[in-house]
């Protein structure tokens, strides 16, 4: 039953709007080292996001003699991807900087990867290893930024992640030769 009762400081005037929240990184400073680093970090972690949403995609849509093998592998394939953003995350948080709070903000963080534009098994797949090697070099090159400001957590969490990009890449160039 309602009592006509209300909390000290619940009721919305007409005159409060929620704070704008920034999914930019602070400080937003290129010339800290930290700050780059973390931006760099929540740019692969949208690559990771995009990765996983499309190894899923080709999951659901690949047709092809090779469905069992494409299936298996792009399952296997986004739960990694899964796991690679959730991990970039942590490193980031870590860094005492914040993720984007959406998907938008998170996605847009990184427009490098291709999409796929047919559903043609073999071009789907094409785009895929593209992407992953892409993935790589930026692991690879954020990598090298962590070393130099002595992040080793970031480094050695990069290195594990051009080790799984290119492994991968090599199972999808070896299914389409």
């Amino acid at each position: 039953m309602f009592s006509g009762m209300t909390v000290a400081g619940t009721e919305k005037t007409a005159e409060q709007k929620p704070e704008r929240m920034n999914n930019e990184p602070q400080p937003q400073s290129k010339k800290e080292p930290v700050a780059r680093l973390s931006k760099e970090l929540i740019s692969l972690a949208s690559q990771a996001a995009h990765m996983m949403l499309q190894s899923h995609l080709i999951h659901l849509n690949f047709e092809g003699p090779e469905f069992l093998a494409v299936h298996k592998f792009t399952n296997t394939q986004y739960k990694q991807h899964q796991k690679e953003l959730d991990k970039l995350g942590e490193i980031v948080r870590s860094l005492d900087f914040l993720m984007p709070m959406c998907e938008k903000g998170l996605l847009n963080a990184n427009k490098k990867l291709n999409h796929c534009e047919s559903y043609n098994g073999r071009e789907m797949l094409i785009t895929y290893y593209q992407n992953l090697e892409a993935y790589g070099m930026d692991a690879k090159r954020v990598g090298e930024l962590a070393r130099k400001i002595k992040a080793p957590d970031a480094e050695n969490y990069c290195a594990e992640l051009v080790g799984y990009c290119f492994e991968a890449a090599w199972k999808v160039k070896s299914m389409l030769r």
